[in-house]
């Protein structure tokens, strides 16, 4: 069975676009708009990676790592930032919060995968 991976931007085209090249691969993959409604489908399903824009609105993708990474379910599941933030002290605190990694937009759909395939192992 393919991972199920959670795609979290507000821009529908960026989630469009990460969707797209995911699914593609086979990646079984669900969407949320923000950070609050990634947590919320985080809770009702565990998910086998997660790729997180930063900067969003109500929860930003930092906030959502570490919330994520609280709860028993996400302690070890890989999580990736999808963001046009390439700043040190950006990277600094996504780490911080647990990022696994860090992809600066535009992405390239096959640094995307190989990203992906790379901490799912």
């Amino acid at each position: 069975m393919m991972a199920s991976i959670l795609a979290v931007d507000d821009s529908a085209s960026m989630r469009q676009m990460v969707s797209f090249t995911l699914k593609g691969a086979g990646f079984d993959v669900v969407e949320a708009v923000d950070g609050v409604d990634a947590l919320n489908k985080a809770k009702s399903k565990k998910f086998d990676c997660v790729v997180t824009d930063v900067n969003m609105p109500n929860k930003d993708g930092i906030t959502l790592i570490k919330d994520l990474r609280a709860l028993p379910d996400y302690k070890f599941v890989p999580m990736l930032m999808l963001t046009t933030e390439s700043g040190a002290d950006k990277k600094q605190q996504g780490k911080e919060a647990g990022a696994t990694g860090w992809i600066v937009k535009p992405f390239n759909p096959d640094q995307l995968l190989k990203t992906i395939q790379k901490v799912l192992g």
